[in-house]
């Protein structure tokens, strides 16, 4: 019975062995692993990790960008009866030191150079830690550590030893094993360990594939960050499970281009990323030609008038349906090759709401865009959007095997094989929000009148006005991130008179806005301070004060001299705001846009991620709705 990854690995190899499992595209060029060779070096790092002390129900941390050596790292020490844990390849020093001693992780497992000095420059902290492997090994030549050594070191180690030790290794394991600790974004403090058996992860990948199927022969493009459980969702999870491709890109940065190349089957991506997207396009309508503008501008509203049929559950006409053949054929074929979403059949995202117009924009051209909803604890995923039943407001409905229902407070509350086992080493977190098999989300809901699960906020940031007007901060900077021109808004008013917003504008948008307008600039915090900008950005806020009550909506904003960054603790990793923190950062801004002052002088410092400093002076406008 296949109940672990290391067991689907041995199915898939002897089902597939010579068919393609993973793919890199290093120095320009696409390098395959078979599923044979996928095994192999599992195999060998599985058995080189037990050469170095390794045990059963030790932990692996895994540090660095998508690459097959995290995915081989995860799976060998799986295989030895080890958990995996990953760490954000972003993560400050702090964060990686606390998440490496909370899991006791006794190996780890480092990408390159800069993920080596991290754990180098904390390791007097890090006592439980036996060896620091790296998989590039650029930069490190010079470098002499006693815990550190390469992957391929251990491979060779690996090979030294009986093979049948892996095989006996890997039979010994079981559906109730720990998988994986998975650290949540931690908003409001050090993030917790959850912990998740194969079976959790394993009954959420085989309930998804019955409403989302997905093919052996499907291409699946990993790009966000493998220590997010929705990456282990889809890269090991159900890649396992399913047996299709996982491809991986040259660098974070080249990601988009990547997805073209592919042209995956199945893509996942958070709100951001489709917004990028439609942006792009929007950004590239402006720039291009006239007759490709006058194409593009005829055929959309084709496509959105498809989209919004089937939506209204209504079955287009013949005529109709003429009309959308020609609009595929002289635009929409080129557009979505161009955008590498040409062969794609599930389409999904998730971690926050996506707006209407960007759900519109992708049903138009032909991509089966649909909402998910879940998190960690419950491996990730509850419920998802079915078919054509597209709501923008919802989340969808629960997935097989999966109970959802309202709390006595509004609060959503899971049930299914899915929910994960507990928090690490923290009892007392995991009867919170464990309840007599229910699990407890934190987030306050409803469900519409079709059942589709509407999801409002977290429940402790609904949050009330001094007049005690209730509000939800989360709902109200969704719709305010809605707009492309916005990348980042945080609503402020708990227990004051009114609301209001500091907004971080999204550059690059913004930024080609300016320039066709001729409105010159030099630095973020020169284009944010732009009166024009103020302009565009209020009628953004004026458009969605128009959605909300009277007594709820934004009164004053300012425009933020520099992005909300997770290196700055602003946001977790995972990009949610970590509202307390930025409350008390830009408490004087916050203190201004309650007071009578037009202007706000700033003076500070800020620090970049490689220790660096730089200094900020600028004369922020407080603008009044």
């Amino acid at each position: 019975m296949s109940d672990t990854f290391p067991k689907l690995l041995l199915r898939n190899a002897a089902a597939h062995g010579a068919r393609t499992a993973l793919r890199e595209k290093k120095l320009g060029i696409w390098q395959e692993t078979s599923w044979a060779g996928y095994l192999a070096a599992v195999r060998e790092l599985s058995l080189g990790f037990l050469a170095l002390g390794l045990e059963r129900g030790d932990k692996v941390a895994v540090l660095g960008d998508n690459r097959p050596a995290w995915i081989c790292s995860e799976l060998a020490a799986q295989a030895a009866g080890a958990a995996s844990v990953g760490i954000y390849q972003d993560s400050n020093l702090n964060e990686v030191a606390y998440v490496i001693d909370h899991c006791d992780a006794r190996i780890v497992v480092a990408e390159d150079q800069e993920q080596v000095d991290k754990i180098l420059e904390m390791i007097e902290k890090l006592p439980k830690v036996r060896a620091i492997l790296y998989d590039d090994p650029r930069g490190l030549r010079s470098y002499r550590h006693p815990l550190l050594m390469s992957l391929e070191s251990v491979r060779e180690r690996g090979r030294a030893m009986d093979p049948s030790l892996f095989e006996a290794n890997v039979a010994r394991g079981g559906g109730e094993d720990l998988a994986l600790i998975c650290y949540t974004s931690g908003t409001t403090g050090f993030p917790k360990g959850a912990m998740l058996s194969y079976r959790n992860l394993m009954t959420m990948a085989l309930a998804l594939h019955q409403v989302d199927p997905r093919r052996a022969e499907d291409e699946f493009v990993s790009f966000l960050p493998l220590a997010w459980i929705g990456e282990q969702m889809m890269s090991i999870a159900t890649a396992l499970s399913i047996g299709f491709t996982v491809n991986f890109p040259e660098e974070p940065e080249t990601a988009a281009e990547n997805i073209r190349e592919i042209g995956p089957h199945i893509l996942f991506g958070p709100p951001r990323f489709w917004e990028n997207l439609t942006s792009m396009v929007q950004v590239k309508i402006m720039d291009t030609s006239p007759f490709k503008r006058f194409m593009y501008e005829r055929f959309m509203p084709i496509g959105y008038r498809l989209a919004e049929q089937r939506f209204e559950g209504r079955k287009p006409g013949l005529p109709q349906r003429l009309l959308y053949w020609l609009a595929w054929f002289f635009l929409f074929r080129a557009l979505k090759d161009r955008l590498g979403v040409s062969r794609l059949r599930s389409a999904s995202t998730g971690g926050a709401a996506l707006g209407p117009d960007v759900f519109r924009f992708f049903h138009a051209i032909g991509v089966p865009l649909r909402q998910i909803y879940g998190q960690t604890e419950i491996s990730g995923i509850s419920c998802i959007h079915r078919g054509d039943a597209i709501r923008f407001h919802t989340v969808g409905v629960p997935i097989p095997g999966t109970e959802v229902r309202l709390s006595d407070t509004g609060e959503i509350l899971s049930r299914s094989r899915a929910v994960f086992i507990g928090y690490y080493k923290n009892d007392e977190a995991t009867r919170e929000t464990l309840q007599d098999g229910w699990l407890r989300s934190g987030d306050a809901g409803y469900f519409s009148e079709e059942g589709q699960l509407v999801v409002i906020d977290r429940i402790k940031d609904v949050l009330r006005l001094g007049d005690g007007t209730q509000f939800s901060p989360q709902f109200i900077e969704n719709r305010l991130k809605f707009s492309p021109y916005v990348k980042e808004a945080v609503v402020i008013g708990k227990d004051r008179p009114f609301l209001t917003a500091l907004v971080c504008i999204d550059r690059e948008t913004t930024g080609k806005w300016a320039e066709a307008r001729k409105l010159s600039y030099t630095t973020y915090t020169d284009l944010s301070a732009k009166p024009e900008v103020y302009d565009l950005v209020q009628k953004e806020l004026d458009t969605v004060n128009e959605t909300l009550p009277k007594a709820a909506r934004i009164r004053k904003f300012v425009l933020l001299y520099k992005e909300l960054d997770a290196d700055d603790e602003e946001l977790t990793r995972t990009r949610k705001v970590r509202r307390a923190f930025v409350e008390d950062r830009y408490r004087t801004i916050i203190a201004a846009l309650y007071g009578e002052e037009r202007h706000i002088a700033i003076d500070t410092t800020i620090r970049f991620q490689d220790g660096k400093t730089a200094r900020i002076q600028a004369d922020l406008a407080v603008r009044s709705l």
